[in-house]
């Protein structure tokens, strides 16, 4: 599980302070599917960071299976973001000479899971998302 409470950023740009996330409280299951709308400039790409480890937060905490994040190390993000969370970005960087199915596996390449496991899910998980008759194709072929 994952629970954001009283979650607080702020940046600095030039003489002014913006603050991108006022006491944000939030929780989410394992395994649920989440999305983040709201207008331009709301925080959503700061939440996003922050959850996945990109950036830290101020004030509050931000928990994962229970513990706290606050005394996370470098190392500790690298294995959150390496094993437990992933994101789709508005460019997504697909390697257009790659794939559909190896740009997939690529993220577990880089998580040291074996070629046929990588495979499997890969090959799951596209169908789960309705590409599972795309997986040979390149990414300037899908629309």
């Amino acid at each position: 599980m994952l629970r954001l409470d009283n979650i607080h950023k702020q940046y600095i740009s030039g003489d002014t302070k913006v603050e991108a996330l006022k006491g944000v409280s939030l929780a989410f299951r394992r395994s649920e599917f989440v999305s983040i709308l709201g207008p331009s400039g709301c925080g959503k790409t700061t939440l996003l960071n922050i959850i996945g480890g990109l950036d830290r937060y101020d004030e509050g905490n931000l928990s994962i299976d229970g513990k706290s994040t606050r005394e996370f190390r470098d190392g500790d993000w690298d294995a959150y973001r390496n094993h437990s969370v992933g994101f789709v970005f508005q460019t997504y960087n697909l390697i257009p000479h790659q794939s559909v199915l190896s740009n997939v596996e690529l993220a577990l390449t880089l998580s040291g899971v074996s070629k046929a496991e990588r495979r499997r899910r890969a090959v799951a998980v596209l169908e789960r998302v309705g590409l599972g008759d795309q997986l040979r194709k390149r990414p300037n072929q899908l629309s």
